[in-house]
């Protein structure tokens, strides 16, 4: 069957790949992703797949950092101007962009694999040598971009659909295609994990292209270290007024959040293990002759344990607490995005090194892999694994251009037919009819 699932792939190259240009040229940022859901979901059923969007799938009230309502109404609208599948856009509408794509082939265990399907704002470089550009599919929506792949794995997944809809015959089981909106910024993932739609799965898989350079046709299959991660917004309210007239009336955010800020990097570190903190951005004040009335800090913690993210999430927040009351303030604490922990199950270990050493040119790397981030992907692992499942997060191996989340970020697009190759292969060796 190894054979047979080469050549199948590798007839369908080039759509694969046209696919992969087509939805870098159009990317969309986490909850936005409504020519993308709605342009996979057709194409899931298309294939013969049943098709689950929105609602079906998610759970509303677990979406972390949804943006303004205004702001996804304008993507919308660009959505439809861009070719979104009316019936399905209509589905995904209000940031409910999950699809899952379900294809039953009989008795046996249920696979889920995941695909991310958001991008970032992030400038796409205009350099005539960056490759999306020389091949004319660089991003028509200015200032967003595909800067980490995720365009790839949309790809891949619909190109495993394609052979997974021409095989069916050869397979005891079920498979679940998720295509996960709001990666970024681990946002996403939590409102799939929860939604019911993971409970009957015996294994998932995901994979992410290119987290180590010089790596086309290798196959990372040990990755450690996917951090868990809280990411949060803290709003600080006071009084503003005249700085030199009436100072004394006021109550100063901005003092505050310096003391915050000083404190909270502080915090002592962990002899259990790695931990992050960071106030990535303060937006405060607004002029120089106002008491600062108003500030927002956004902050992250990581731990390389859920259990280490939590002690700094927990020493974070009583310090941003205390130094909100210190100054007599109101004090709001929004919930943006998270992730959990997570180790991949020995067994889908080994059964990837199988799948992978069938295929030809393509060979398996157990180094362990130092991941350093942080992946929501994990709140599906913990999901399926706490109800008895396995689970794995492995790299597919490519030569990138340029660092991930940069305007020149590139990766060989060949990496992709092995991609699909791996996951139809390693679905194979879990479902093949004996």
């Amino acid at each position: 069957m190894h054979n047979l699932i080469q050549k199948k792939v590798d007839k369908i190259k080039e759509e694969i790949i046209i696919d992969r240009r087509d939805f870098h040229k159009y990317p969309e940022i986490g909850w936005t992703e409504f020519r993308t859901a709605s342009l996979v979901a057709r194409r899931l059923e298309e294939l013969g797949f049943q098709v689950l969007v929105g609602k079906e799938v998610m759970n509303s009230d677990k979406r972390m950092g949804l943006i303004d309502k205004e702001i996804l109404k304008e993507h919308y609208i660009r959505a439809k101007k861009q070719g979104a599948d009316t019936y399905y856009l209509e589905k995904v509408k209000y940031g409910f962009t999950g699809v899952v794509g379900i294809l039953k082939c009989g008795d046996g265990p249920v696979i889920g694999l995941r695909f991310d399907i958001d991008a970032l704002e992030v400038l796409e470089s205009k350099d005539t040598e960056h490759f999306p550009k020389k091949e004319g599919f660089r991003s028509l929506n200015e200032g967003i971009m595909h800067a980490c792949a995720h365009d790839g794995h949309i790809a891949i997944g619909i190109g495993i659909a394609k052979i997974l809809s021409e095989m069916k015959q050869f397979f005891n089981g079920t498979i679940k295609l998720i295509f996960q909106p709001a990666e970024e910024g681990v946002r996403g993932a939590k409102s799939m994990a929860v939604s019911g739609i993971l409970d009957d799965l015996d294994f998932i898989l995901s994979s992410h292209i290119g987290m180590v350079k010089d790596g086309s046709n290798k196959i990372y299959s040990n990755v450690q270290e996917l951090l868990a991660t809280s990411k949060f917004d803290a709003h600080f309210t006071g009084i503003s007024t005249h700085a030199g007239a009436s100072p004394e009336k006021g109550k100063n955010v901005m003092l505050a959040v310096a003391t915050a800020i000083l404190n909270l990097n502080s915090i002592p570190r962990h002899s259990k293990g790695q931990t992050r903190i960071n106030v990535g951005k303060l937006t405060a004040g607004s002029g120089r002759n106002v008491i600062p009335s108003d500030a927002v800090m956004m902050v992250e913690t990581r731990g390389s344990t859920s259990e280490l993210n939590n002690y700094m999430k927990e020493h974070a927040i009583r310090i941003i607490k205390s130094s909100a009351d210190m100054y007599d303030l109101k004090l709001s604490i929004k919930e943006m995005g998270g992730a959990e922990s997570a180790v991949s199950d020995e067994y889908l270990i080994n059964k990837l090194k199988d799948a992978v050493n069938k295929i030809n040119n393509v060979e398996v790397d157990d180094t362990n892999i130092n991941f350093g981030g942080s992946e929501d992907f994990t709140y599906m692992m913990k999901r399926v694994q706490n109800n008895g499942g396995k689970a794995i997060y492995f790299i597919i191996g490519s030569d990138i251009k340029a660092d991930h989340h940069n305007g020149k970020f590139d990766f060989i697009e060949d990496d992709l037919i092995t991609a699909v190759k791996v996951y139809s292969m390693l679905i194979a060796e879990l479902l093949h009819k004996k």
